[in-house]
């Protein structure tokens, strides 16, 4: 296998060569193609795997994975590679037999090649500039104003300031009491350089760089004034555009993850709606997968709507789980790996909410745990620092890309691996069709074929609610051909039907077929479970010949059969 590290994080060049070298290792189970180019023209990975001896991949239920769709959110890409590597080194056999894996671990090479830089540019996406080719004449550039590879804080004295030291530790900063005077009181900034500075005017320096591409998916898009960094119109950014032009060239695709940090929670649709406003068996789905998500990650699963909103009076749209389900109709997750409160022991805490208000006992915690683990790294001791231009000024405080942003190296192994698993579980729930019976029998001079097939899935062939409602999938489709050493025999379509039928269709399209998702738990003498399961598909045919049958679903899988009579 690969020498590949789960603990550290890898550039696009290593990055690149670590799927190729799974690619040569697996032949039998890895395909590694691009999917597009980013801006600044690097390829975009997509890593198919499935067991290619037990037929196409497309002829499979399939489930898709990405990550580092936002520049400094490496460990997701970690997340993806992980998911791969047990893929490929783990036995899942029967899974690969029957399913196919899409995963694009870096979504956003450019991005990630920023934040993972010798001197790193912390940006939300692209390095495209957006929404004007310029940079800002004024304002704070957050920057490692003193060369330690660290974007830290600044604090600054000042009497009108809102923040004074703790007693309960010196170390940290703690807010002022509403009408407190009379103490040593700070101002602070982000580490950084001040644009046109003067001598009073601090405020922060917009990034060129403004997209999100996290926003610019197709579903309830809204423009620039509506929604900050959504780009000029829906899949705009070419690394979107990709993205979802692979999902929709491969309809079998029945579930998605993206993963991004940080909270530690599995993040649900919808965005822009209660769950009330949704069909209540795609909400009872949802929950039932994210409770054994819990149970498997540790992580909650979460309403993006209810309770992980960035303020409570506005939304967001625009983004990749909602465009899955509300345009493919599939569940998928948005997964925010790492929670460094978790870690310390901070358990029942709102997500968002925390970081406007929480007891100064977390910090506390936090710190604690900053000492006990990272050896006080995540926390660092104010130091003083002449700023060219504040003057004489303190450097400290979180270091928000060890602590906060991705895990610390040493526990990232340890975080994704059970996300990769709970992945892994997660497709195996997904529709799947299998042969019931194949039957023939004699009818005179001609011959019976009966094909059956079933959904041996958890969930329905549709997999949502709103899909069937929608019309987003067809149901089953059946079709017979005659063959010809081993070949279809051709016949003239507007000549009528083929000699060979004497009834049947050549091709005929049933309906949806249920899995055991939405079965109740109580049976209390009148439930019943209806063969809704089961689609059946018959023809009577000429003797002498061989037949293939084709029983296919485009989320739920194709089965060929053949019969000679």
């Amino acid at each position: 296998m690969p020498d590949v590290r789960f603990d550290r994080y890898y550039r696009y060049d290593a990055l690149t060569d670590l799927l190729r070298a799974y690619e040569s290792e697996n032949p039998g189970k890895v395909r590694l193609e691009s999917i597009g180019k980013s801006h600044e023209g690097r390829d975009i990975w997509l890593v198919k795997v499935t067991d290619l001896s037990t037929g196409s991949p497309e002829d499979k239920p399939g489930f898709w994975c990405d990550g580092n769709i936002h520049a400094s959110e490496v460990s997701a890409s970690t997340a993806v590679l992980m998911i791969l590597h047990k893929l490929v080194t783990e036995d899942h056999g029967s899974l690969l037999a029957e399913r196919t894996f899409y995963l694009v671990p870096r979504l956003n090479p450019d991005g990630a090649e920023w934040a993972l830089a010798d001197v790193p540019r912390i940006i939300r996406s692209s390095t495209r500039p957006y929404p004007y080719d310029e940079d800002d004449l004024y304002g704070l550039e957050r920057r490692d104003v003193d060369g330690d590879g660290r974007i830290l804080s600044i604090r600054i004295p000042d009497e009108n300031g809102p923040w004074k030291v703790a007693d309960e530790d010196s170390r940290l900063l703690k807010l002022r009491e509403p009408g407190e005077t009379g103490g040593a009181y700070f101002r602070v900034i982000p580490e950084g350089l001040l644009h046109h500075y003067d001598g009073v005017s601090i405020k922060p320096r917009r990034v060129k760089e403004g997209l999100d591409f996290n926003r610019n998916f197709p579903s309830a898009w809204r423009l620039e004034h509506e929604q900050h960094g959504a780009g000029p119109y829906p899949t705009s950014e070419p690394e979107i555009r990709a993205a979802v032009q692979a999902i929709v060239d491969r309809p079998n695709i029945c579930g998605a993850i993206t993963f991004h940090t940080f909270s530690g929670v599995l993040l649900r649709p919808p965005s822009r709606m209660p769950d009330d406003d949704i069909p209540p068996e795609d909400l009872w789905t949802y929950q039932s997968l994210g409770e054994t998500g819990k149970k498997m990650t540790g992580y909650p699963p979460v309403s993006n709507y209810h309770e992980f909103k960035y303020h409570p009076k506005e939304v967001i749209t625009g983004v990749f789980d909602d465009w899955m389900y509300e345009h493919q109709g599939v569940h998928a997750w948005t997964v925010e790996i790492w929670s460094p409160q978790r870690q310390a022991g901070i358990s029942d805490y709102k997500y968002i909410d925390w970081f406007r208000s929480h007891p100064f006992e977390d910090d506390l915690k936090l710190l604690k745990w900053s000492d006990e683990n990272l050896d006080g790294a995540g926390y660092v001791e104010w130091y003083p620092f002449d700023h060219p231009q504040l003057g004489r000024v303190e450097i400290g405080g979180w270091d928000p890309q060890l602590m906060f942003r991705n895990p610390p190296p040493k526990f990232l192994e340890k975080e994704v691996a059970p996300l990769a698993e709970w992945a892994l579980w997660h497709a195996s729930t997904g529709p799947r069709l299998t042969v019931r019976e194949l039957r023939t029998e004699p009818v005179g001079e001609h011959v019976r074929l009966r094909l059956v097939v079933q959904n041996s899935g958890w969930l329905p062939t549709n997999v949502t609610k709103l899909a069937a409602d929608k019309k987003l999938c067809r149901g089953v489709v059946g079709e017979i051909e005659r063959l010809a050493d081993g070949k279809p025999l051709p016949f003239e379509p507007l000549a009528g039907t083929p000699p060979w039928l004497v009834s049947g269709q050549l091709r005929e399209e049933k309906g949806q077929l249920v899995g055991w998702s939405h079965t109740p738990v109580s049976g209390f003498g009148w439930h019943m479970d209806a063969t809704d399961d089961v689609a059946v598909f018959e023809w009577v045919v000429g003797r002498g010949a061989t037949y293939r049958l084709t029983a296919r679903h485009e989320r739920a899988g194709a089965i060929h059969v053949e019969a000679s009579v």
